[in-house]
């Protein structure tokens, strides 16, 4: 809706105050100087980048539009998830644990917070160092480090969008200049043309500049901020998963390990503690976000 609502005033903006000085906006209507821009934006994009990245790309921008950041029920899941985890690990067998990490999809401890379950890598990565804390080798700075090399390739794949995004919108301006070159030349060729033929020209050139600085400030840049913040919320609750469990390694209760990992939300998202306790004691409940 942010970028909905920002592409209407910039767009309101630019245009309206085109025309208040005096500009025609039909001079503005040059398609091929966006074909040209467009078409070597999106050429480019392809080359830089693999089939995989360039699918993330699009769903990115998806997730973008719709502002598809975690919401308080997956918070709450997330730590229901785990505070149940923690609570059987010191009072059940390790048979009856590897029945919910081997396979969440049919546990009912995983069911009971679907936005976990429908989450494969978050589930994932919460069944794995479950595991490695059931087998019980592994010191607590080795299952640290492990974690940070993992949020790390995590991050770095997931913010491939942004990056891609990025370099795009930073060679608009200069593709824009292209355009405009292209239409220089154009220009030129009509130069015994009379003015106002030679005048249109020129002026349908330099709109090939505006597009490009417009697309590359206004449009693809924001969007890519905007997908940056995104992937950050949603990468957060692998730091969650983090906190918790490396809490509850180094001694720390289940309730207490779980103020580590709630601790990590940003104060304006964070679920209050009564909300953490209600999931404790009733998970995949009603709670609604703050």
């Amino acid at each position: 809706m942010n970028i909905l609502i920002g592409l209407i005033l910039t767009f309101g903006s630019i245009l309206g105050g085109f025309m208040a000085m005096g500009g025609h906006l039909e001079v503005l209507m040059q398609p091929f100087e966006l074909v040209i821009i467009g078409g070597a934006a999106l050429g480019a994009f392809i080359m830089a980048n693999p089939v995989k990245t360039i699918k993330d790309t699009g769903k990115a921008i998806g997730e973008a539009l719709r502002y598809k950041v975690p919401k308080q029920r997956e918070y709450l899941d997330t730590l229901g998830v785990l505070y149940t985890l923690m609570r059987d690990l010191r009072a059940k067998s390790r048979n009856e644990i590897e029945s919910h990490i081997d396979n969440p999809e049919e546990s009912e401890l995983f069911k009971a917070a679907p936005t976990v379950l429908a989450n494969k890598d978050l589930t994932a990565f919460i069944c794995d160092y479950v595991r490695l804390i059931i087998i019980g080798n592994a010191r607590p700075h080795e299952i640290e480090a492990l974690m940070d090399e993992e949020i790390q390739t995590i991050v770095r794949d997931r913010m491939k969008p942004y990056h891609s995004m990025t370099t795009v919108s930073d060679a608009c301006p200069a593709i824009g200049i292209i355009a405009a070159v292209l239409g220089v030349i154009k220009a030129m060729g009509a130069i015994d043309q009379s003015p106002e033929i030679l005048g249109g020209l020129i002026g349908a050139a330099l709109v090939g500049t505006f597009l490009g600085i417009f697309l590359s400030y206004n449009v693809l840049g924001p969007i890519a901020t905007n997908i940056k913040i995104v992937r950050e919320k949603q990468n957060r609750l692998y730091v969650i998963v983090k906190q918790t469990l490396l809490a509850y390694m180094n001694g720390s209760v289940p309730q207490v390990a779980l103020e580590h990992g709630r601790k990590t939300i940003s104060a304006y998202e964070r679920p209050s503690i009564d909300a953490v306790e209600q999931e404790m004691m009733n998970p995949g409940g009603d709670a609604k976000a703050a």
